[in-house]
């Protein structure tokens, strides 16, 4: 059986699911170059063009009758003569089916948070926990959902919305608020910065600038958040507007700098603590209502790697599974999952290996002359402190880089942040994650208890002087550690460690600001000449290109 799943706004994505294995993935970003593209006309046209037996396809969109919808069904007749279904009213069951099948348990609580979720009548999904179990079973235990006109209180006595769906979900405790979830509070801090509400990443960054000031509960109705904001770019924040209510409860704003950035950092400080509180409190409490201890966690807000190493923190004997691919990037994967596990029943556990499956593993190989390059001259290179960009086999189909798609320095270096900050021409409150030897995770790190770190998807603590080019202004590094099942990266950091003493290397994205994550050799090598990355290597073909030896 062969499922098309397509998830088809920002962040778009597609998948062919084959007899419940992953097929074909493509992220639409990759190949038109556009961060967060949506309308994945790129990559279906792949699909259509070499995948003809297709079953059955799903579109996980978050409206019905979205006119998109309309138009990717009838483009989609002219290639395939199956059923089409739209998993339209269930945005968080996609999220949550994802992360559910990825991790492994057997039975899990499934968190889902995600403002962006289903329109029902006015109302969006924002938060819901599932009771999760095979072949496909999710039980809904909360569903909570934001008003989409803003400024409006939700009257709950004279529209009957939260009562069908109350209705529909049988033993689910559900709830409307005004604008007050988790993820648009978050937003707000990030819309202040003046960055588009899908960053959120760079708020978690400058947030550990901040300070903990007496501050407003974010989260109750006197707060501006709920009454004031006004929509611009669809339903995301107006930064002006946001910086005139702000300014009302802290003091007179000015811009963001290195120099001058505490009342930006100290919002920001507050919007991370006050939405992790309020999620572990989200988790907690369903936890000890169920008795289930293996958590899975999924949508938007799970890629927040702060909050998710304070759930561990502060809930040590629950087995928390993060999905790497929590925003909507993959519910065209999770979307397939659900109808494949409905369909056939089965039930095998098959948890998540890696993330290397994005795009065609059939491409053609680059050829760039006759650079032999071995892993110790690499090494060499990174202990000159040269900038080396990873270009090996398929990409990552999530946002982080894990060694396939990845920039390289030398982590032993204090500068390295500001000297590859420069290079990508990123924010310089921006901190960078790092790639360690697993078996020298411990000794490093203030692991939590736990043995690996593989899709990076948490911060841990820094025990270890010898990294300083890693350590965020709070002391905290997103990590990934790597075993031999990436096998170039394992030898990668033993040689680096047999000649420095040190496993530990700083590893992001291979992209420039504003820019996707490289698909293609020809992206790779186009974003290598036009930016002071010194090295391009291509440890599968042992090749490399070099700056002072084109």
């Amino acid at each position: 059986m062969k499922i098309l799943g397509i998830s088809p706004f920002h962040d778009s994505s597609i998948v062919v699911l084959h007899d419940g294995n992953i097929e074909y993935f493509s992220k639409e970003e990759r190949l038109t170059r556009k961060k967060r593209d949506a309308f994945p006309w790129k990559s279906l046209s792949y699909v259509t063009n070499n995948i003809t037996d297709i079953d059955l396809i799903v579109i996980c969109s978050p409206t019905f009758n979205d006119p998109f919808n309309d138009i990717l069904e009838e483009y989609l007749k002219k290639y395939y003569n199956c059923t089409i279904k739209r998993l339209c009213d269930k945005h968080h069951l996609a999220h949550a089916s994802l992360a559910f099948y990825n991790s492994g348990f057997e039975q899990s609580l499934t968190v889902v948070i995600d403002r962006n979720g289903s329109k029902v009548n006015g109302l969006r999904e924002s938060e819901s926990v599932f009771i999760s179990s095979y072949p496909n079973n999710f039980k809904p235990i909360y569903k909570s959902y934001w008003l989409e006109n803003i400024g409006e209180k939700y009257d709950v006595e004279n529209d009957k919305t939260l009562f069908n769906i109350s209705k529909q979900y049988a033993d689910c405790e559900v709830q409307a608020e005004s604008t007050c979830n988790i993820t648009k509070v978050y937003e707000t801090a990030t819309s202040l910065i003046g960055e588009h509400a899908l960053e959120n990443g760079k708020t978690m960054g400058l947030a550990s600038y901040g300070k903990d000031t007496k501050h407003r509960n974010l989260f109750v109705d006197s707060m501006p958040i709920s009454n004031y904001f006004i929509h611009s770019d669809g339903d995301y924040f107006k930064p002006v507007l946001l910086k005139e209510h702000l300014s009302k409860f802290l003091h007179e704003p000015y811009e963001l700098t290195k120099d001058n950035y505490s009342y930006y950092a100290d919002y920001s400080y507050q919007v991370q603590k006050q939405t992790q509180e309020v999620v572990l409190n989200l988790v907690k409490k369903y936890v000890e209502q169920t008795g289930i201890k293996n958590v899975c966690i999924s949508g938007g807000y799970g890629l927040n790697v702060i909050a998710n190493s304070y759930l561990v923190k502060n809930l040590p004997d629950v087995n928390f599974y993060f999905e790497p691919m929590a925003d909507d990037t993959g519910n065209s994967i999770g979307s397939a999952m659900y109808y494949y596990r409905d369909i056939t029943k089965n039930c095998d556990i098959t948890a998540i290996k890696d993330t290397f499956f994005n795009g065609n593993k059939h491409a053609v190989p680059i050829d760039v002359g006759n650079s032999y390059t071995t892993v110790d001259d690499i090494v060499n290179y990174l202990t000159q402190g040269k900038i080396v960009a990873v270009y090996n086999q398929m990409a990552e189909a999530g946002p982080r880089a894990l060694g396939n798609r990845s920039i390289l320095f030398d982590a032993r270096n204090k500068n390295a942040k500001d000297i590859v900050n420069v290079v990508k021409n990123r924010e310089w409150y921006r901190p960078f994650a790092c790639s360690i030897l697993e078996e020298d995770f411990e000794e490093y790190f203030n692991t939590l208890g736990l043995s690996k770190s593989e899709f990076m998807t948490m911060a841990f603590d820094v025990k270890s002087d010898k990294i300083p080019g890693v350590v965020h202004v709070d002391n905290s590094c997103r990590v990934q550690t790597v075993n031999k099942s990436i096998p170039y990266f394992y030898e990668l950091l033993n040689k680096f460690k047999e000649k420095t003493g040190v496993p530990v290397l700083l590893n992001t994205s291979f992209n420039l600001a504003g820019e996707a994550l490289v698909e293609s050799p020809t992206d790779a090598i186009s974003t290598y000449k036009k930016s002071d990355i010194d090295v391009l290597w291509f440890p599968e073909k042992q090749i490399a290109l070099r700056k002072n030896n084109e």
